[in-house]
């Protein structure tokens, strides 16, 4: 199998179908290791290094200094405590073990003595039944990744975005893993990048329909009115959450895949770049969405205030409709004494028809005018 083929098979399957955190390589956790501890393995030659009980971090990394091979150790949420032991036997430095800890970081990618620091926003798209004002479109998460020679190490921040799956068909392509701890890289790397390309094609969906209720109203009861700029607006900001994930993170692609560095495979960097290509295009699709909804909320305004000016003007024009009738009672309604055709037997309905001829008048030329 070229290698191509391989990194399509390890990571591409992960945009269609998810496998449960179950599987041949899980293993009991040893009450010796830190909580925050996932999956702790040995990897030599592509292979997983069968033992007879659940490694620790320092086991891990003293056979691996003896026998060869990588350690991969993945954490979740580790606090300071758990992970300062870890960082002491990687000598992970101390800046990158802060931001790992405490989370929270821009995309980026930092450049160590003997490791490489790398933090990815994971994004995960938040089904919901209907789009509201207070809909959660998007959630987010984080991954840390410290690669080194003979190490990689994940941090992850937030309930979704499980690496296990991941690992789990890293663990059924030899080949590949072969590649050392750069491969790992990769694979997360694309892994987050094809996430992106899911949750855009789903917020695609979102814009959709709601431009379709801006641009049809009459779906809505025929008035623009039945579209809510709230959710516009919140659309909006699920967006702008998008674009900080994605946008920070072209950067560390593009240099994984054009600069030389001695931690990353020469077989591995080529294939960053198909990394990079994509999150560019996707982030191309984001920045159309944020430019595309501020349109969509710019016409719903506008159209908000056509429709407001309308009632104005219906009002307007009823309001002058009735102003004859109005008229008429208050003159005839004033009890002088000596008043015309007050005492004519054909007094009130020569009044009233004069009245109604001249509101229906009035009426018509409104109407015609287009203010009714």
């Amino acid at each position: 199998m070229s290698m191509i083929r391989d990194l399509r098979a390890v990571v591409r399957p992960s945009r269609v179908s998810l496998r449960k955190d179950t599987g041949p390589y899980d293993t009991t956790r040893d009450p010796s290791m830190p909580s925050a501890v996932v999956d702790c393995a040995i990897y030599r030659d592509g292979a997983r290094v069968v033992t007879d009980k659940p490694l620790t971090p320092h086991e891990a990394m003293r056979t691996v200094r003896r026998d060869g091979g990588f350690v991969w150790i993945g954490l979740h949420e580790p606090t300071e405590a758990e992970f300062s032991g870890i960082a002491g036997e990687f000598g992970l430095h101390p800046l990158a073990v802060e931001d790992a800890v405490q989370a929270h970081q821009r995309p980026k990618l930092e450049r160590y003595d003997d490791s490489l620091f790398t933090v990815f926003k994971t994004i995960h798209y938040v089904e919901h039944d209907q789009l509201t004002a207070n809909s959660e479109v998007v959630e987010t998460g984080e991954v840390m990744c410290f690669t080194g020679r003979d190490f990689f190490i994940t941090v992850r921040h937030g309930g979704k975005g499980s690496l296990r799956t991941l690992r789990h068909r890293l663990q059924d392509d030899p080949e590949l893993l072969a590649k050392g701890p750069s491969a790992v890289l990769h694979a997360i790397a694309d892994h987050v990048v094809d996430g992106y390309i899911a949750v855009a094609d789903a917020v695609q969906d979102d814009i959709d329909e709601v431009e379709t209720e801006v641009f049809s109203p009459g779906r809505r009861g025929g008035t623009a009115r039945g579209v809510d700029s709230a959710r516009i607006y919140q659309l909006k900001r699920e967006v702008l959450e998008f674009k900080r994930a994605v946008a920070p993170l072209l950067r560390p692609m593009q240099l994984l895949s054009e600069r030389p560095m001695r931690l990353i495979d020469p077989d591995i960097q080529k294939y960053f770049r198909d990394v990079a290509d994509h999150l560019a295009r996707v982030q191309e699709q984001v920045l159309g969405f944020d430019e595309l909804l501020n349109s969509i909320l710019q016409a719903n305004l506008a159209q908000a205030s056509v429709a407001q000016n309308e009632d104005m003007r219906k009002i307007t024009s009823w309001a002058a409709i009735i102003a004859v009738p109005t008229m008429v009672c208050g003159v005839y309604g004033m009890n002088f004494e000596h008043m015309p055709e007050l005492h004519w037997r054909y007094g009130y309905p020569v009044i009233m028809g004069i009245t109604v001829t001249l509101c229906l008048g009035i009426h018509r030329t409104l109407k015609r005018n287009g203010w009714l």
